[in-house]
């Protein structure tokens, strides 16, 4: 498994919420929207165990839907807990993201008292 792949699986979670935050989504929608924003190697079959956990956890529900083309689709929303643990993920992200880029190297001007 790769670092990056490593990386990712660790905030995946995070980022699915936060997509599911701003918008009732499907899979593939939701796929696409990860892929967009730069997560190209975020695929349905990857995301699908994580709306699984998530919704299973409580944080999102999901809802067949009819579809204009071909079978109905399940839609996610996002929980009050979810946007808790969307939140918590968001400042546990704030907490470590700075000091580790300033450790890596990132930006030099940032200080690691």
């Amino acid at each position: 498994m790769s670092i990056r792949t490593q990386l990712l699986k660790g905030i995946l979670d995070g980022c699915v919420l936060s997509v599911i935050e701003k918008e009732v989504v499907y899979g593939y929608v939701l796929s696409q929207k990860l892929q967009q924003a730069g997560l190209k190697d975020v695929s349905e079959g990857t995301i699908y165990p994580v709306l699984l956990r998530l919704q299973k956890n409580g944080y999102i529900k999901g809802e067949m839907r009819p579809s204009p083309a071909g079978p109905d689709r399940k839609y996610y929303e996002i929980t009050p807990l979810g946007k808790e643990a969307l939140q918590e993920i968001k400042e546990q992200w704030a907490a470590i993201a700075q000091p580790i880029t300033v450790l890596l190297g990132g930006n030099q001007n940032e200080k690691t008292d």
